[in-house]
């Protein structure tokens, strides 16, 4: 039976490539493709793919957001992270998240179809050239991290944090997210509370730090 595979990066171009690599694979088939981490928790419930393909860095929702939601409905998905950075902090935080396997962009022609294989076997796939990052014993950098964004808030807030730190203002977060004006300002002033920042700009340098947007740190 073939793997079915849901491919999800907001650049359509790399998506014309990434499909042209799967569809050459016999035992793979394409079922679906989005273009943000919202889009792809949709497709995700609707078509139950064996594997996602996911950016990691998207606008709306970010690959590491939309890999919980995925894995929180349905923990047999494997989610396999693709991106343009070998940063630790990427890295980390989607592996944290629950992805198996992390491919750099650049290596994803001759990575990715590896990647999924290993996946479906239950085994984990790491790029070569972030393979050192991961190798570190991970347990105290588990502990440092305890208080970062993707533990000290909601889902909801991670939301939120993400559109102000993409510029948008309270009314085209609300509109976004189909809450009102007042609840998304609520919503703003308890993240600044929980990670002890009291501005929008300093919301946004975070956000970038942590990986929890698509803007380029």
């Amino acid at each position: 039976m073939s793997t079915a595979i849901l491919l999800v990066d907001d650049h359509r171009m790399m998506r014309d490539g990434l499909r042209a690599v799967i569809e050459k694979e016999a035992e793979m088939r394409l079922v679906g493709e989005a273009e943000n981490g919202r889009k792809a928790v949709e497709l995700t419930r609707e078509l139950v793919p064996d594997v996602v393909v996911m950016d990691v860095g998207m606008p709306d929702m970010n690959g590491i957001e939309a890999t919980r939601r995925i894995l929180a409905e349905n923990p047999d998905v494997k989610v396999i992270a693709l991106s343009t950075h070998d940063d630790e902090r990427y890295v980390h935080a989607i592996l944290d998240a629950g992805a198996s396997g992390y491919v750099l962009k650049k290596d994803a022609s001759d990575d990715l179809l590896r990647a999924i294989e290993a996946a479906t076997s239950g085994k984990y796939f790491l790029s070569p050239g972030i393979t050192g990052l991961v190798v570190r014993d991970r347990a105290p950098r588990s502990q440092e991290t305890s208080t970062s964004a993707g533990h000290a808030l909601s889902p909801r807030e991670r939301e939120v944090l993400q559109l102000l730190a993409e510029g948008k203002t309270s009314r085209e977060i609300a509109a976004a997210l189909s809450r009102s004006v007042k609840t998304v300002e609520t919503q703003r002033r308890e993240i600044m509370r929980k990670l002890d920042i009291h501005s929008v700009a300093e919301l946004t340098k975070y956000a970038v730090r942590e990986g929890l947007t698509g803007l380029e740190p």
